[in-house]
C-alpha cells in the first residue's frame, strides 16, 4: 500500500447509506466501552473474514531481505482459523512461500507480482507469479499494485504485462491492482482485467472516521460502475491504531477496531470480497507512510492480537 499524499477525493457526508440495512441491530458503536468494543471485534474475528493480506516482514526487516519458509509458516498458522483467503503482493525474496504454504493449510491465494520500474525485477516477478499458477497454488493473479499511482510504468506496459499473464495463465483470472478511481480514469487497463482489484481506503483521502465505511461503499461502487459488470473485489482496506492524525482521519485503538467491525459486518451483509489490510504490523512502513505506518495489523508486531 502506498502513501497517498496529494490525491484526495471528496466523500459525500449526506450520500443515502442505510446503516441499518447493512448491520445487525442493536449495534451502537459509539456507546460501547473498549471493553465491549473488543469483546465485539473478537467475536467477529472469530466468525472468520473472506481475506488478509499477509504482512511478511518481522520487527527490523523490510523489502529486500529474504525471508524463510519457516518465518511464512509461522504467521500463517496464526492467521489461518481466521480467514479463507490470503493476499502476497510479490513472488520472489522469499514471498513465494506465501501462496504454497497457505494452499498446503487450505488457505486460497490472491498472488501479486510486485512491478516497478526495474524491468529486471520485474521479469523475475512475472516469471514466477506464471510459475508458481502452473504449481496449482494461485486462485487470482495480481499484475502489478499501484503501479499506475506511483507512475513507475505506462500504461502500455502495464497493459502487456496483464496480457502476457493472461496468454500464459487462460484458467486463472488476471488483474491488477490500484486504488478504486484509477479503473474509471484507465479503461484500458480495465478492460485487459479479467476481474476488478481495488483498494479502498477513506484514511487516506482524509475522511473523518464517522463517515469512513459510507466512502468506502462510494469507493466500492465507482470502481464497480467502471467495472462494467465485472467482478470486484476489495484488495485493501484498513484504519491505522497508531498515529498523527491525516487531515480529518484520526488514528487510534477505538476507531481502528470499529472500522474493523463494520468493515467485515458490510462485506458480510452485501456478499463482497475483502482482504483486510492488515494481518501483522510492520515497522518498516513509518519510512514510506510515516509513524502510522506501523499500526495497521489485527495482530502487533509481536504477533500478539491487539484485542
Amino acid at each position: 500500500m502506498s502513501f497517498r499524499e496529494g490525491h484526495y477525493f471528496s466523500f459525500d457526508e449526506n450520500k443515502s447509506f442505510n446503516e441499518s440495512a447493512n448491520f445487525k441491530e442493536g449495534i451502537q458503536f459509539n456507546e460501547s466501552t473498549p471493553k465491549e468494543l473488543a469483546k465485539m471485534g473478537r467475536q467477529t474475528l472469530n466468525k472468520g473474514m473472506h481475506g488478509l493480506c499477509f504482512s511478511l516482514y518481522e520487527d527490523g526487516q523490510m523489502p529486500g531481505d529474504i525471508i524463510s519458509p519457516e518465518q511464512v509458516n509461522r504467521r500463517i498458522q496464526i492467521i489461518k482459523p481466521y480467514t479463507k483467503w490470503v493476499r502476497s503482493f510479490s513472488c520472489i525474496e522469499g514471498n513465494e512461500h506465501i501462496p504454497r504454504i497457505a494452499h498446503q493449510n487450505g488457505l486460497k491465494t490472491l498472488v501479486g507480482a510486485w512491478l516497478g520500474n526495474d524491468l529486471e525485477l520485474n521479469e523475475k516477478e512475472i516469471e514466477n507469479l506464471i510459475a508458481l499458477a502452473k504449481e496449482g497454488v494461485v486462485d487470482i493473479a495480481a499484475v502489478g499494485n499501484e503501479v499506475m499511482y506511483r507512475g513507475d510504468l505506462s500504461e502500455e506496459q502495464l497493459i502487456e504485462y496483464i496480457n502476457r499473464v493472461k496468454e500464459a495463465l487462460p484458467k486463472i483470472p488476471v488483474g491488477y491492482v490500484d486504488a478504486y478511481y484509477e479503473f474509471s480514469a484507465r479503461p484500458r487497463i480495465t478492460d485487459a482485467c479479467d476481474v476488478i482489484l481495488t483498494n479502498c481506503y477513506p484514511y487516506w483521502e482524509g475522511c473523518p472516521h464517522e463517515y469512513s465505511l459510507h466512502h468506502m461503499n462510494q469507493m466500492y461502487h465507482q470502481a464497480k460502475a467502471a467495472g462494467n459488470g465485472k467482478k470486484v473485489i476489495i484488495t485493501e482496506t484498513g484504519w491505522p491504531s497508531q498515529g498523527n492524525a491525516f487531515k480529518g482521519a484520526h488514528p487510534s485503538y477505538e476507531n481502528a477496531l470499529n472500522y474493523f467491525i463494520r468493515t467485515q459486518l458490510w462485506a458480510q451483509a452485501n456478499q463482497i470480497e475483502v482482504f483486510y489490510f492488515s494481518s501483522f504490523d510492520e515497522s518498516w512502513k513509518v519510512g514510506a507512510e510515516g509513524d502510522v505506518g506501523a499500526y495497521w495489523g489485527i495482530w502487533d508486531k509481536n504477533e500478539k492480537i491487539k484485542f
